[in-house]
């Protein structure tokens, strides 16, 4: 269930020293994401943020017409409020969910009140049934976000500008409590935040640590981003499912997996009935922490130990992860894994023998394009060139087929 409720208030007085202000300068909205839903058919979900002024906001839809005089016909609805309480920080996110709307259609949406409002911006709804589709995958964006990753989403963006959904594989900024490295995330994505639904997975630098846990999600997350509520309790927004035209898309939280047995358990016992309960006939699974990681030095057990065997068991055909800030991918045990790297920040790479393809210091985003049995898969360097292509082709009563499209004169196979 995606949230109906005032979020609880995020008390962050001990985080003082970690938190830059954050009021918005007016009433006016800004901020506005679109995030994917469980039915992204007949929902979609906005947040926007505005100055502590507001105490009451709304969401305002219609289906998208060429004759501005239809704006007069749209649909209003009242956002829920939550309040960001601190002695740092002043400001109120606003959520609204659109429900009731109409398969494959273009809608178009504003946000705000009084004589505040956004633009108007358009998104299309998914397909009730399975039909080609492009998705867009993002591996950390983390550092020099306006200054430099900014050139990878939008290129991405201008390469697939009818995408259906945008993963992010954690790590978006590199400070979770840090307003100003939120801030740049959200210029540098600009309008493609708020007409492309993303779907988040946390990875260890949305999270912050006090004496008194063992690790909190970034108090942004939750009022900042409207996701599905379908996932275990206690992992609320950050472990959860949407199915999108034949393809179940799922984001686990790997950093509680890593750093909560109880957290980890409640996933693997989740992810199993999530996958043995699945009508599509694709599976995409997003999450930070890779099972085979490009470094020799690290090495995600708690991941790989309680995770693949039921990648394994349910035939999982793409995992996408980040945390290691170079690109690799590899067919293993019938399951496709790659790490990538949207931001600047870049490791060496330590060659490993399952990986096929492998790069490193170089900003990249991968889009995905799903038609009936045949899945290809496109990374993309931020200038637009072809990095490494591959192509899944289901097969009846076994594991898919696997079809490298690699560029010629690149390295891997």
């Amino acid at each position: 269930m995606m949230k109906s409720v005032v979020r609880k208030a995020f008390s962050l007085m001990a985080l003082a020293g970690w938190m830059h202000a954050a009021s918005a300068q007016t009433s006016r909205p800004d901020r506005i994401v679109l995030n994917v839903t469980e039915n992204m058919a007949t929902s979609a979900a906005a947040t926007w943020r505005t100055a502590t002024g507001v105490t009451e906001s709304f969401a305002e839809i219609m289906p998208a017409d060429a004759d501005p005089r239809t704006t007069s016909k749209a649909v209003r609805s009242k956002a829920v409020t939550t309040p960001l309480l601190s002695d740092t920080l002043s400001v109120h996110y606003h959520s609204a969910v659109f429900h009731g709307l109409q398969p494959n259609t273009l809608y178009a949406y504003r946000v705000g009140q009084g004589d505040n409002w956004s633009e108007w911006f358009q998104f299309r709804t998914a397909a009730a049934t399975p039909q080609p589709f492009t998705f867009i995958y993002l591996g950390d964006a983390q550092a020099n976000l306006f200054s430099l990753w900014s050139r990878t989403i939008r290129k991405a963006y201008e390469m697939a500008p009818d995408a259906r959904l945008i993963l992010h594989a954690g790590d978006l900024v590199n400070r979770g409590n840090r307003n100003a490295e939120w801030q740049e995330w959200f210029e540098a994505g600009g309008y493609i935040h708020s007409t492309v639904p993303g779907l988040m997975s946390p990875g260890n630098h949305e999270y912050y640590y006090t004496p008194a846990d063992s690790g909190m999600v970034s108090a942004f997350w939750r009022p900042q981003f409207t996701l599905p509520e379908n996932g275990p309790e206690g992992l609320e927004e950050t472990c959860y499912y949407t199915d999108v035209q034949g393809v179940r898309f799922i984001s686990l939280n790997s950093q509680e997996i890593e750093i909560n047995k109880n957290l980890m358990a409640r996933q693997r016992v989740w992810l199993e009935k999530v996958l043995k309960d699945n009508p599509n006939q694709w599976t995409c699974i997003v999450f930070h922490h890779p099972v085979l990681s490009t470094k020799s030095t690290r090495d995600n057990k708690m991941v790989r130990e309680n995770f693949k065997p039921l990648f394994d068991t349910y035939k999982v055909d793409l995992v996408m992860q980040g945390h290691d800030h170079t690109y690799a991918r590899g067919l293993v045990d019938g399951t496709m894994y790659v790490v990538s790297v949207s931001g600047p920040k870049m490791y060496p790479l330590d060659p490993q023998p399952w990986m096929q393809r492998t790069g490193s210091y170089t900003q990249l985003f991968q889009l995905v394009h799903v038609n009936g049995g045949k899945l290809r898969f496109e990374s993309y360097t931020t200038t637009g060139q072809l990095f490494d292509a591959f192509e899944l082709q289901k097969k009846k009563g076994a594991r898919n087929t696997f079809t490298s499209k690699a560029p010629a004169g690149t390295v891997g196979r």
